[in-house]
This record gives C-alpha cells, structure tokens and sequence, in this order.
C-alpha cells in the first residue's frame, strides 16, 4: 500500500469543494451536524466521516479518509471534531474576519493582559436577566464561568486567551462563507462600530 501524504489529501478536498461553490463549506457542517445528531457529540466517526465527504462531492479513496480521519483524531478515539475539520479544510481566519474577532476580544480584555477574566466580563456582560440567576440555582461569578466556557476555556481556568478566543471564532467562521456576513454576525453580537 502506498504512503498517502495529508496535505496532498487536504489539497484534493479543497479543491473538491471549490469546484462546488462558494456555500460548500458551510453545507459540509450542515451534513456532518446531521450525520452528529444520533449522539450530539459534535464529532463524527469513520463512517459518517466517509459519508459527509461523499455527499459534498469528495470522492476518496479508503486509504485517504483514513489518513485524513487520523490526521484530524487529536485524540485518537477513533472519531474527528468536526469544527475542527471544518477549520482545517477551510484554513485560517482571513485578515477581515481576525480584525472584527480581535476588536470583540478587546472590548472585553480591556486592561491588555491578552486574556479575558470573570472581572473583565463585569460591566460588558450582565448576568441580571439570566434564568439561573433569577431562580438563584447560579451566581455571577458561576454565570460568567458558564459563559467563559462556551469559548474555548480549554484548561477551564476561567480565563481566555486571545489564542483561544481566535480559534473560538475560527470555528465559527469555518461555518460562514462569507465575510461580510460574519462581520455583521459580530458587529451585532457584541455591539461593535
């Protein structure tokens, strides 16, 4: 069996779904989100992996959706995070999208540590109409935690990075073809001029 080289592979996919169009990424999210819904586990296994190619026109051939499912198995259980996969088939945030993703991060961290804290939350995020909060199940502090988490706090120290932030809303784009779009997304999620 010959050795198949990943980028190689990558390279066929991208261009695969190019040739579909402008929307195909997004739809590939779209598929792998149905093909997740027996379990909810925002991960799909080899089999969907196969599958969810081939309904978007990527014809591989078994060795490579191997490789490719094992290249993006970060932590080898058999099964692919599909926002990552779907951050790694569309590559890295472009300059527009980093901008308006950093201009968010910076209304929050806004004594330049390069990380967002409970503290920073205080004063841009209010807790006061919260269902948790109004029955009294949560406090602020396990409020913000809650909302930190939604980012990416990996660690789950209660802190974001910019790193983490960014890929956060890497993750995001990945589902949004186009820029402008995810630029209004933003805008109007965090009140950005």
């Amino acid at each position: 069996m010959a050795s198949v080289d990943v980028f190689d592979i990558l390279n066929k996919v991208r261009e695969a779904l190019k040739k579909r169009g402008a929307r195909t990424i997004a739809g590939l999210g779209r598929t792998f989100r149905a093909l997740d819904s027996y379990d909810g586990n925002k991960k799909v296994d080899a089999e969907e992996f196969s599958v969810g190619l081939r309904e978007n026109g990527v014809d591989l051939t078994q060795e490579e959706a191997d490789a490719l499912l094992t290249y993006f198995d970060k932590d080898g259980d058999g099964n692919v995070c599909f926002d990552e996969f779907l951050v790694g088939i569309r590559g890295r945030i472009n300059e527009r999208r980093d901008a308006i993703a950093l201009k968010a991060f910076l209304k929050f961290a806004k004594d330049c540590s390069g990380e967002i804290t409970v503290d920073d939350m205080r004063g841009v995020y209010t807790t006061e109409f919260h269902p948790k909060k109004q029955s009294g199940e949560m406090t602020d502090d396990e409020i913000f935690l809650d909302f930190l988490s939604n980012f990416g706090d990996k660690n789950n120290d209660g802190i974001i990075t910019k790193e983490e932030w960014i890929e956060y809303y890497s993750a995001v784009s990945s589902n949004i073809d186009n820029d402008d779009h995810f630029i209004l997304l933003m805008r109007n999620a965090w009140q950005l001029d």
